[in-house]
């Protein structure tokens, strides 16, 4: 546990990544089951995770994130984009899946699966991006804890024109919003941030106990 907590100590938002460091195909695998077994609302993971590698198309986001230089410079850039709407569709494929993984019939599950259908199915539109939306961020969470245990660095990022990102990836074809953005790598020696004192509130400040 001691670990955990120094490793989370020693992360912070690079803002200035080494541009001659790559991530191992090793560790950006671990990276990418750490995304994968990230917890989710009854499990139905109303995302996609989108590994941008081209160099023209991360220039061209690179445009549309303000010219923020972590977004060409480094090694792996992660976009969590979250489906702005759905159907039972969403349900359904879920439950194939646990149908197949945990040999149990479609019987076995019906139930379950229409509580599920009811539930999330009475929420607007609207109601259902931000809900999506929500899921995606408890990747980034998950990807941030991952990589301060590899000594990967990394940056999320909000300060980029969603619809921007949506025009050049395609995503609103693909029924997709982009969400949230992390990029990852390793921070370069001139980046002064990392000599900063982390700031967070003291526990006093920031748990209230029942």
């Amino acid at each position: 546990m001691s670990n955990t907590i120094e490793n989370l100590k020693w992360r912070y938002a690079t803002k200035k990544f080494d541009t001659s460091k790559t991530i191992s195909n090793e560790d950006f695998e671990t990276l990418k089951k750490a995304m994968q077994l990230t917890a989710s609302s009854y499990g139905l993971q109303p995302y996609k995770i989108l590994n941008i590698e081209d160099k023209e198309i991360r220039e061209k986001l690179c445009a549309a994130s303000w010219n923020q230089s972590q977004i060409e410079d480094a090694s792996h850039m992660i976009v969590l984009a979250n489906m702005t709407d759905f159907g039972d569709e969403l349900v359904d494929n879920y439950f194939d899946n646990v149908i197949d993984t945990r040999n149990v019939t479609k019987e076995d599950v019906t139930d379950y699966a229409n509580t599920i259908k009811s539930t999330i199915g009475q929420l607007s539109q609207e109601q259902k991006a931000v809900w999506t939306a929500k899921q995606a961020y408890i990747v980034v969470g998950n990807l941030l804890s991952a990589a301060a245990q590899l000594k990967i660095d990394a940056c999320p990022m909000e300060g980029f024109q969603s619809e921007e990102y949506n025009k050049i990836l395609d995503l609103n074809s693909k029924n997709l919003n982009a969400a949230v953005v992390v990029t990852l790598g390793y921070r370069s020696e001139e980046d002064e941030t990392q000599h900063y004192k982390k700031v967070r509130k003291p526990e006093n400040k920031l748990f209230i106990n029942f």
